[in-house]
């Protein structure tokens, strides 16, 4: 890395900008980020993206949109996150506060012996004497250099990275409802395969008990289709338990204790999201929040630096005090006890140890740090997206073949009953037949379920509801 030129050398510039009247600093420009002109595996290009549209847009099912609707105005993350952007709001108000004059006010009612208001007073020694006063001060530095506008450049960013990590929050609780939603319906399809699964078995085991009673048949099929219906049992309470435990995921989700989740339609049933193109990889860095949060923490550090170079200079400020001061009370107004005053002072450092030097390296290196967090970020959105395009490409893909394969396996069953029933085939025949269709048809159930998912990442990773203002995330009813 190459060594960072010393302060004194950059003398020349500095006074420059003071005499152009610019704060201290290098003024922010934006990391440069890398943006590929498209996404790989991208179909198409249009400047259109799928994440123009908002959440209820993308997301069809009426029963998700309640869920998602209620975890936005009752989860705990969404209330988490507002919490610590009025954090920053405040502190980005008090920053800005140091722009403008304080003024404050001090009185005081003394009663002492050889004092007054609380100072020795010796005329009159042996006295007692009560003391009055009362002013009004105020102070100003004067911002010549900008050190002061700079702290209030770095306060205003990091309020606004806070912003955009809240809307971050917003997305990701939208996608994990979304998510946990569409996993519970899958799980609802293992269940009903599981229970045909183990219903069929059932009933070959029911038909060979009777044909073992009159001797067509050996005790050995019998104890196959016990097997095989016994297996596919012991999977519905595992499958009830996941049912279970994804419901609880969902409803402390949405703000509420553990509890059972209403469903919509069932997962093959739910349409299609919407097929709207990707958009430009380059308004990837004006939509997701995570890249806009990690922009405005760059341009906190890059104003860092100026406020440590500001350390460097004189301080100069004014101070005001106008007030009176009296013996009695009932003088306190009178011409004689009136006071005031105007100054004007300049602080600043002669020999520090070097500590201004390291506070100024330290900025340094942080404007350095928070660059390549940036580039960092916008680097892995260009990635996730590009994973969530060609996820969902090739899950259509393996959805066609899947549902080729349970279409033939149904076919092999249906064709194995009728030769086992006309005493032309074994039991192993039809048991084979079947044991390849129950997974084949637990697998298609998780391949749609991933295209659906697929699509959630995909929003998400486009910074999907960009263009909503804060009132319009919580649902469709609040844009009316």
């Amino acid at each position: 890395m190459a060594a960072t030129t010393p302060f004194w050398k950059r003398a020349p510039a500095l006074a420059a900008a003071l005499l152009a009247g610019c704060a201290v600093g290098p003024n922010f420009k934006r990391p440069g980020a890398d943006a590929p002109p498209s996404f790989r595996d991208q179909a198409g290009q249009s400047d259109r993206s799928l994440a123009d549209l908002a959440w209820w847009d993308v997301y069809q099912d009426a029963r998700l949109k309640e869920l998602i609707t209620a975890a936005l105005a009752n989860g705990f993350d969404p209330r988490i996150a507002a919490a610590r952007v009025e954090q920053s709001r405040a502190i980005a108000a008090e920053v800005h506060g140091q722009l403008f004059p304080g003024v404050g006010y001090a009185a005081n009612a003394t009663r002492g012996k050889n004092a007054l208001l609380g100072s020795p007073y010796t005329e009159g020694a042996g006295t007692t004497a009560n003391g009055f006063d009362g002013y009004l001060g105020a102070a100003w530095e004067l911002d010549l250099w900008g050190r002061v506008r700079r702290l209030d450049e770095a306060a205003r960013s990091q309020y606004l990275a806070s912003e955009d990590a809240r809307r971050g929050v917003l997305i990701s609780l939208v996608s994990d409802v979304a998510t946990a939603y569409y996993e519970l319906l899958e799980l609802d399809d293992e269940l009903a395969i599981a229970q045909d699964a183990t219903k069929s078995f059932g009933e070959s085991l029911k038909l060979f008990n009777q044909q073992l009673e009159g001797g067509a048949v050996s005790r050995l099929d019998t104890a196959s289709a016990e097997a095989a219906m016994a297996a596919s049992a012991a999977r519905i309470p595992d499958i009830e338990m996941q049912i279970s435990i994804k419901e609880n995921q969902i409803s402390i989700l949405v703000g509420r204790n553990p509890g059972p989740v209403a469903r919509g339609a069932r997962l093959t049933d739910l349409a299609a999201p919407p097929d709207v193109p990707a958009g430009l990889p380059s308004a990837l860095l004006e939509r997701r929040p995570d890249v806009r949060g990690a922009e405005e923490a760059a341009r906190a550090a890059n104003a860092g630096i100026g406020a440590t170079i500001g350390g460097f200079l004189p301080r100069i400020g004014l101070s005001a005090l106008l007030g009176a001061v009296s013996p009695q009370l009932n003088g306190i107004t009178s011409r004689g006890a009136g006071l005031w005053s105007i100054g004007a002072g300049a602080t600043g450092p002669l020999f520090q140890g070097g500590s201004l030097h390291g506070q100024y390296d330290q900025a340094r290196a942080a404007w350095e740090e928070a660059k390549l967090r940036y580039q960092q970020t916008a680097l892995e959105a260009f990635g996730d997206v590009a994973n969530a395009l060609v996820t969902r490409q090739r899950l259509d893909e393996v959805r066609e073949q899947q549902e080729r394969a349970v279409g033939a396996y149904g076919e092999a069953v249906k064709i194995s009953t009728q030769r086992y029933a006309a005493g032309r085939a074994s039991y192993y025949e039809v048991l084979q037949a079947q044991q390849l269709l129950f997974p084949s048809e637990v697998s298609l159930a998780q391949t749609r379920r991933d295209q659906f998912v697929a699509i959630v990442q995909l929003y998400k990773a486009l910074g999907g509801g960009w263009n909503l203002k804060d009132a319009e995330w919580a649902g469709p009813d609040a844009r009316r």
